[in-house]
């Protein structure tokens, strides 16, 4: 007689990814972390048990003295690699950016073969009215510089980079929608559920940076894409009809092609090194497929495999 399997329970299961994806890589967020411990679960569960669900998406980040000027490869990458596997399980997506990121953000929806994705980037009161129109249900932001104390945008070296960067903390926060966000470095949308001295004490300008617009629901990572990419297999985990197409999209041939494809011809920089090239975070690819791999693996846990 062939033994019954013990199949992880799920809320350990998804605390294990984000575990897996909590790993500083040179800003000093572990304290962050700890202070956002269980976002993963809150945000997936969110997802998981609506009725009905049709996310937007914001992402994009300028890197204003990138070679060339340009969008950051965090953030679309993760953001259109999560909308392959949301629209492969069914659900409706669409992404909203700003005009210096479009480039990246279209590269990076048609790297992952989901070109029928829609990319926003008409002016807030547009978008807004857009996203009611279809019904959006959930915003989730990744990677997205939001704005500080005092109204301004800024970059983790301090840099105001609001002549480059729209007020998208407007549409996050506009509902009817539950509010997701992902970040790694306290100056994105969402850090602002977390307390402004915390990011002060443990962050390079932190004090200057720290993002004011809360989220419902915050995941903060290592790299903003590793949220993108637990995100998916914390929702592999809690839904057996999303299951296979949540998975299917945390490959590593896929997130490579999405990456070449957000580099060439958005193009996109490296928001560390700011250079044009196959890396994120100044962190190589290898790095983050062995992320990938990582939370494939577990969310493959629930097949009792």
């Amino acid at each position: 007689m062939t033994a019954a399997v013990s199949l992880p329970d799920p809320h350990s299961l998804v605390d294990r990814i984000e575990r897996l994806v909590q790993v500083d890589v040179g800003r000093n967020m572990t304290a962050l972390f700890d202070a956002a411990r269980g976002g993963l679960w809150s945000a997936a569960r969110a997802l998981a048990t609506a009725p009905a669900v049709r996310v937007g998406l914001i992402t994009g980040f300028y890197v204003p003295l990138g070679s060339p000027p340009a969008a950051e490869t965090d953030g679309p990458v993760g953001a259109a690699l999560l909308a392959r596997g949301l629209r492969n399980a069914g659900i409706a997506c669409r992404l909203a950016t700003d005009e210096p990121c479009r480039g990246a953000c279209a590269a990076a929806v048609a790297g992952a073969g989901v070109s029928d994705v829609p990319v926003d980037t008409a002016d807030i009161a547009a978008m807004i009215r857009t996203w009611r129109q279809a019904g959006v249900t959930h915003a989730i932001s990744i990677e997205r510089c939001g704005r500080s104390a005092d109204g301004s945008p800024r970059n983790m070296r301090g840099l105001d980079i609001g002549s480059y960067t729209a007020p998208l903390d407007e549409l996050f926060t506009a509902g009817p929608w539950k509010t997701i966000a992902v970040g790694d470095g306290g100056n994105e949308i969402g850090m602002g559920s977390l307390a402004r001295e915390s990011i002060a004490r443990h962050v390079e300008h932190g004090e200057t940076i720290a993002c004011v617009t809360p989220a419902q629901h915050l995941i903060v990572a290592g790299v903003s894409n590793w949220g993108a990419y637990a995100l998916a297999g914390a929702l592999a985990a809690l839904r057996a009809d999303w299951r296979s197409a949540l998975i299917a999209c945390l490959d590593e041939e896929l997130d490579r092609a999405i990456l070449a494809a957000t580099v060439d011809h958005g193009p996109a920089v490296d928001g560390v090194s700011r250079r044009r090239a196959m890396t994120v975070d100044n962190l190589d690819i290898a790095s983050h497929h062995q992320k990938l791999r990582g939370i494939r693996a577990l969310a493959e846990t629930v097949y009792g495999l």
